[in-house]
C-alpha cells in the first residue's frame, strides 16, 4: 500500500517554519504516545538543531503506560525534556509553562543578566497531522484560539497565542514528511489517524493491527469483540463482521466495514491502551547503561 502524503501546503509550511526559527527560543514537538517514533517528524530535529527542545508525548491515556515511560527515558538520554499528556484535559498550561521553563532555563539567565525580565520565552509548537496539537494551545489558553479538527490538515496558516507574561506560543500546520523509508512507518501513522483516511486501503491496515495485537495485545481482542485470535487476520476481520452485524446483502460478511469498525475501535482507545511500538531490547539497555 502506498501512504506517500505530502501535499503541497505541507512544503509551504516547513519553508515557513524555517524562516520563523530565528525567532524562538524552543520548539516544542508534540507526538503520539502510540507511537513515539513513527510520530515524530527527523525534518524538525534538522530544524531544531542548536535550539532547546521539548517533546510531549500526546494521548498518553490511549498508550500503554509502562511502554510511555521507556519512551520517557529514551528521549530524555538523546537530551530532550519530555513530558505526557492527555491535552484534552483541563489544567494543561502549568505542566507545560514549568517544562519550558526548565528547558530554556539557561536563556532565561542570560536575560537576567541582561537585566531583561520581561521577555516572553517564544515557543514553536510542531508536529505531524492529528496529534493534538489545536487541542494542546485550546486547552492551555482556555479558549477556543485554534481551530481544532480530528482530520489531518485542519490547521492552516501561522498564529501566536500568548498567554499570561510568560511564554508566546507560535502554532504550526501538521508537516509529514516526504517519503516513508520504512512501510511499517506508514502504516502505524495510517493507523491512528495520521494520514487521510480516503487514500488508504483500510482493510490492509485492519489487518496490520490485527496482526500486531496478535502479537502483543491478543485479550484486546478477545474482550473487546468476544472471539478466538488464531488464524489469519482476514478471518478474524470476518468474525468480527459476522459478530457486529457488519453484513452485505444475503448475510456475507462485510470485511470492510468491520476494518472500519476495529480501526475506530483502536483510535478511540475502546481496544484499551495499546502502544503500537514498544522500545526494543538495543535502544532499552542503551537507557539503562546511561542510567547507571
Amino acid at each position: 500500500m502506498n501512504v506517500q502524503w505530502y501535499p503541497g501546503h505541507m512544503t509551504k509550511a516547513m519553508r515557513q517554519m524555517q524562516e520563523d526559527i530565528k525567532l524562538i527560543d524552543i520548539i516544542i514537538e508534540l507526538i503520539d504516545a502510540r507511537i513515539p517514533l513513527a510520530s515524530k517528524n527527523p525534518d524538525i530535529d534538522k530544524l531544531g538543531n542548536g535550539k532547546a527542545r521539548l517533546i510531549i508525548l500526546n494521548k498518553c491515556d490511549l498508550a500503554d503506560d509502562k511502554e510511555t515511560k521507556r519512551w520517557e527515558a529514551y528521549y530524555r538520554s538523546k537530551g530532550f525534556f519530555t513530558l505526557k499528556m492527555d491535552a484534552r484535559k483541563s489544567g494543561s498550561m502549568k505542566p507545560v509553562v514549568d517544562k519550558i521553563e526548565e528547558a530554556c532555563a539557561e536563556k532565561l539567565e542570560k536575560n537576567r543578566r541582561k537585566g531583561i525580565i520581561n521577555r516572553p520565552l517564544r515557543a514553536m509548537i510542531a508536529g505531524i497531522p492529528n496529534v493534538g496539537k489545536s487541542t494542546l494551545i485550546n486547552s492551555i489558553v482556555r479558549k477556543g484560539s485554534a481551530k481544532v479538527g480530528d482530520k489531518p490538515g485542519v490547521t492552516k496558516g501561522k498564529q501566536w497565542i500568548k498567554f499570561g507574561k510568560t511564554v508566546e506560543l507560535l502554532d504550526t500546520p501538521g508537516v509529514l514528511w516526504p517519503k516513508f523509508e520504512d512501510k511499517e512507518v506508514g502504516m502505524k501513522l495510517a493507523a491512528i489517524g495520521s494520514i487521510n483516511d480516503t487514500i488508504l486501503d483500510m482493510n490492509e491496515i485492519a489487518s496490520y493491527v490485527i496482526d500486531y495485537l496478535q502479537k502483543n495485545y491478543c485479550n484486546a481482542l478477545k474482550e473487546r469483540y468476544n472471539i478466538e485470535v488464531d488464524g489469519k487476520p482476514h478471518e478474524l476481520l470476518e468474525r468480527i463482521a459476522v459478530l457486529r452485524g457488519a453484513l452485505k446483502k444475503g448475510g456475507e460478511a462485510d470485511s470492510d466495514k468491520a476494518a472500519l469498525l476495529l480501526v475506530d475501535d483502536l483510535r478511540s482507545g475502546r481496544l484499551g491502551r495499546i502502544s503500537l511500538e514498544k522500545l526494543s531490547l538495543e535502544k532499552a539497555d542503551m537507557i539503562n547503561e546511561e542510567e547507571k
